[in-house]
């Protein structure tokens, strides 16, 4: 099976696994896992940042920023297909009680010129607060799409204007990193909070990290709390995120051309309307004629290959580390073979 459903399917490789069996452990609850401890250090480090909080999931990471960044009643600016919004089960709303105002930006991306019409006048009554700004990169929606580096310092300097947080979901920011050559600290000094995905295409089994400065993180540790969040010897799992920012970082680039590779050979297809241009390790087909999706994924099926459902008409293929370039090859010559 070459299983390109997502980057969250990876395994961890044998290296990884002697590292999650022989990791140190402690309670954490009790701040005393040494693993996890040390992951925090490293990861507040790269980035040129204060702290840094292990937890579970990317939604939990995003979601407790958001609550700790924002009271009830105000409103967060956001993209229209930003997972925050679209894929963390309403819980902007369920968790901390506040409104979100779309954006529609370039794929997935917003700009300051979108986010100056929409910031609610704090005199004015009739308006929620506008409490937070939330970037996502890579976009996942937008076909893992990178931010303009210059356009993130725009609206960095926008919310220090207007006294706002900003917030990024960096679920795939390693990916960005690669590709953009930014400074890991100069890219973290942009932002209050950072949530980092280790279970993506880094190929950890699980866990997230969220970064910031030590009181926010002070704050973003009683939230974790209050979300059943805090975990016990969870040293065994940091191992393997401690491992892949260590080790899995540059070979994001194999991924990068391995997705390259498909998009070629999608584009050579008449039965390709277009492929949103690849600049990470996502591949998202846009079909000529969107009602053959479910047929043209059974065909992929039938030679053991997972696409997913990307929306009408869309077909979305994702790279990542358990995928090789001779999966690649053998997925090409399937797709040139494909008969609608």
């Amino acid at each position: 099976m070459i299983d390109f459903r997502s980057d969250t399917v990876t395994k961890p490789s044998k290296a990884m696994l002697d590292a999650m069996f022989s990791a140190p452990v402690g309670d954490d609850v009790f701040g005393e896992d040494p693993t996890i401890n040390e992951l925090q250090e490293y990861t507040a480090d790269l980035f040129g940042m204060e702290a840094a909080l292990y937890c579970s999931s990317g939604t939990q990471t995003n979601q407790i920023a958001i609550n700790v960044h924002t009271s009830p009643g105000g409103e967060v600016i956001t993209h229209v297909e930003s997972h925050v919004y679209k894929y963390e089960g309403g819980g902007i709303a369920r968790n901390s009680g506040v409104s979100v105002r779309l954006l529609d930006g370039n794929r997935g991306r917003i700009s300051v010129d979108q986010i100056l019409p929409w910031m609610n006048n704090p005199d004015d009554v009739h308006f929620p607060l506008t409490q937070l700004i939330s970037l996502e990169d890579t976009a996942n929606r937008g076909g893992g799409a990178i931010y303009d580096f210059n356009e993130i310092k725009k609206i960095r300097a926008f919310c220090i204007d207007h006294v706002l947080p900003l917030h990024l979901d960096g679920a795939r920011i390693m990916n960005a990193m690669v590709e953009n050559g930014v400074d890991l600290k100069d890219y973290g000094s942009q932002f209050d909070s950072i949530s980092l995905c280790l279970s993506k295409g880094l190929g950890a089994p699980v866990g997230s990290l969220l970064i910031g400065k030590k009181d926010f993180i002070k704050k973003a540790h009683r939230v974790r709390k209050v979300f059943g969040g805090g975990m016990r010897q969870a040293g065994i799992i940091a191992a393997g995120g401690l491992y892949a920012l260590k080790n899995n970082v540059e070979r994001l680039k194999e991924d990068h051309a391995n997705a390259k590779a498909l998009e070629g050979a999608f584009n050579e297809m008449d039965w390709v309307d277009h492929v949103l241009g690849v600049e990470t390790n996502i591949v998202v087909v846009v079909l000529k004629n969107g009602e053959l999706r479910d047929q043209i994924i059974a065909k992929f099926n039938q030679k053991g290959m997972t696409p997913m459902p990307f929306g009408p008409g869309m077909i979305r293929f994702v790279t990542h580390l358990d995928i090789s370039a001779s999966d690649i090859d053998q997925t090409i010559g399937v797709i040139r073979s494909l008969v609608l």
